[in-house]
């Protein structure tokens, strides 16, 4: 049975409507089916789908990125990937059912995959804690990536959490510092990482895996350092606020490409990832392969300064360069011209405040 969102109702109303039509049984028996009427539902459906679509506030895409139906890591793993091999376990506690990892194959290419799992039903997700990872997840991930980089691996991560789990036994198993060490871990490496976000990426619990090379979304995925009701909760003392929270937070996927968070926005089939699972399958596969060729001619140095540098950039107009000026080769701050004349103004405010004064006293002593 397909699920629908509060904003879908015309929607599923107009589905019912078709699946109606379908059936050859009907009030006065079996009778023919309407092909006409069915095909004019189903071109009005496809109309209110990019109506709607196409208008999706923050909180709504926030709604589409829960979605019950919406492809998980584990489709994507299947689907994308051949001669997966899972691998399990930290060496230190246990093994995360929250992430699956791995090694497979793109087109012969050997990669490392890690995929945070939320589950398919009730049961899979108690079993996977809803994509909330543990230390012992994230150690497990260490130790792969440290392994994929040793052999000269690339790392693919697929992002799907509402955040690390927050529970008393994670937190006595080290918590912080598994996420930590993820996220030096994932900086630190000298093959390309790509992660993409295909639903939730929420907190530390997704940047711990997504301190990439490449950060790519899916048109109607999240990323944010909380969840708008987290937000709402903190700012407002109301969770029903969460709408303006999400406005405010820019968690989409446009939104975070406008600030350069992110390097990819992937689009989804009308509706949804989950109205196309295949369709959005073989994008991501092409988007990973596309990421990955772009790579291919870059040294271990390379790599590993262009994922420096992309992070530097971050909130900062040009970011950092090496510079040429330092023995030891360290970075210099990157200015644009019109951010350098502004500081000079402000520096100099006084001095130009005089002068300007100075040039108002001689107009009017000129003009008198």
């Amino acid at each position: 049975m397909k699920n629908y969102l509060d904003f879908e109702k015309e929607i599923k109303a107009l589905e019912q409507e078709v699946d109606g039509l379908k059936s050859p049984f009907g009030s006065e028996g079996i009778s023919e089916v309407d092909t006409s009427k069915i095909k004019n539902t189903q071109k009005e459906i496809n109309q209110k789908l990019e109506e709607i679509y196409s208008n999706l506030n923050s909180w709504q895409r926030t709604q589409v990125a829960r979605h019950e139906d919406r492809p998980r890591a584990n489709f994507y793993i299947k689907k994308i990937f051949s001669k997966f091999t899972l691998l399990s376990g930290d060496r230190y506690f246990g093994d995360d059912k929250s992430v699956i990892a791995g090694f497979g194959l793109i087109e012969n290419k050997s990669v490392l995959i890690i995929g945070q799992e939320k589950g398919g039903d009730l049961n899979t997700r108690i079993e996977r804690n809803f994509g909330m990872m543990r230390p012992e997840g994230y150690r497990k991930c260490i130790r792969l990536m440290k392994l994929a980089d040793r052999f000269q691996i690339p790392v693919i991560s697929f992002i799907d959490t509402p955040g690390a789990y927050p529970g008393i036994g994670a937190e006595q198993r080290g918590q912080a510092s598994a996420i930590a060490n993820s996220i030096e871990c994932g900086m630190s490496l000298s093959v390309p990482n790509i992660s993409i976000i295909i639903g939730e990426g929420g907190s530390g619990g997704a940047i711990a895996l997504a301190s990439s090379n490449k950060v790519i979304m899916l048109e109607n995925s999240i990323y944010s350092v909380i969840s708008p009701e987290g937000c709402a909760s903190i700012l407002w003392r109301d969770p029903s606020k969460s709408l303006q929270a999400a406005e405010a937070m820019k968690l989409t996927a446009k939104d975070l490409l406008k600030l350069k968070i992110i390097d990819e926005v992937i689009p989804e089939p009308l509706g949804g990832a989950h109205r196309d699972p295949d369709s959005i399958a073989e994008d991501i596969k092409h988007s990973i392969l596309k990421n990955l060729k772009n790579f291919e001619n870059f040294s271990k140095e390379e790599i590993y300064d262009h994922r420096k540098t992309k992070f530097l950039q971050i909130g900062r107009n040009q970011g950092f360069s090496k510079s040429s000026s330092s023995p030891e080769g360290g970075l210099s701050y990157n200015e644009t011209n019109l951010t350098k004349i502004r500081e000079h103004l402000i520096k100099n405010k006084y001095v130009y405040s005089g002068l300007g004064i100075i040039i108002i006293a001689s107009l009017i002593a000129i003009l008198s």
